[in-house]
């Protein structure tokens, strides 16, 4: 869960207009340079590079290098960390839903850099988070039953459990990087027959073209920048078609989630050993 300190750094951060004025931004369409933050806003560039320090700083944004340019997302990681403190498990699936549908009724946000990347710290090690996301047993823990399992060496195939109650499937995944307590990297699965309801009215050729789409995901590992918040965890997902695409659809949300209950898991006692699973719930 985030600690008070960083609690504290994210209502500070909100509570200024001009920084959710660039949150705002950054929600419409991730991976803007500061010059295309800065295009229209009644600021100057080094005034918006003061409040995106802000929201570095809380967490709220997360950055990546592609060159010389400096790219920033909006990383929501930290506020789905508060939420959690008030807001129950079934009240929280309530609440996601209400939210995906005002998200359907408004209209989808446009992006022309269609990825996202988030980020959050765990208080644990390099090689217990990195057991963490290669181990079955403690994967369907903070995936809520579903999820990958593989060798877990480059080229082998990542097999998916798309049911609880199911077993594991081949559905054309494979690992594309693996350094162990540094870095994994794998292809996502295509959609499935399951999907289809999930999205509503799709013709037949619509659908046709969605299965097409084959895009990963890449778990970056690092220390933080300072010892007492433990290990960063960087997570990328991209590879998407389009703006519209509908597992973008489907995973953006779901990420969020993941990686907060998989924070509150290993900070909270629960670790994974050499030999596989540790510790109780």
């Amino acid at each position: 869960m985030a600690t008070a300190a960083t609690t504290d750094a994210i209502f500070k951060a909100l509570a200024d207009p001009s920084r959710r004025q660039l949150l705002d931004r950054l929600d419409a369409r991730g991976g803007q340079t500061l010059r295309e933050l800065s295009e229209g806003l009644a600021m100057s560039r080094q005034a918006v590079s003061k409040h995106l320090a802000v929201l570095e700083s809380a967490l709220l944004v997360t950055t990546v290098r592609r060159g010389r340019e400096k790219l920033h997302y909006l990383n929501p990681v930290p506020v789905q960390e508060v939420a959690d403190r008030w807001i129950g498990r079934y009240e929280r699936g309530r609440m996601a839903a209400l939210s995906h549908l005002k998200r359907t009724l408004e209209g989808s946000p446009v992006m022309d850099k269609p990825e996202f990347v988030y980020v959050t710290y765990i208080q644990t090690t390099a090689e217990k988070l990195y057991q963490a996301l290669i181990d079955p047993e403690f994967i369907k823990i903070y995936m809520g039953g579903y999820g990958p399992e593989s060798t877990w060496e480059v080229g082998a195939p990542v097999r998916w459990k798309m049911d609880p109650e199911g077993e594991f499937e081949e559905v054309g995944q494979r690992v594309l990087e693996a350094d162990p307590g540094k870095r994994l990297s794998y292809t996502w699965h295509t959609l499935q027959p399951m999907h289809r309801a999930m999205f509503g009215l799709m013709s037949d050729e619509e659908w046709a073209e969605a299965v097409k789409e084959r895009s990963k995901v890449t778990f970056d590992i690092e220390a933080a920048e300072e010892a007492a918040m433990g290990v960063k965890l960087t997570i990328t997902h991209d590879g998407f078609d389009s703006p519209d695409s509908k597992m973008l659809e489907g995973v953006s949300g779901g990420w969020i989630m993941i990686l907060s209950t998989l924070k509150t898991l290993l900070e909270g006692g629960r670790f994974v050993s050499d030999q596989g699973r540790d510790g109780s719930a």
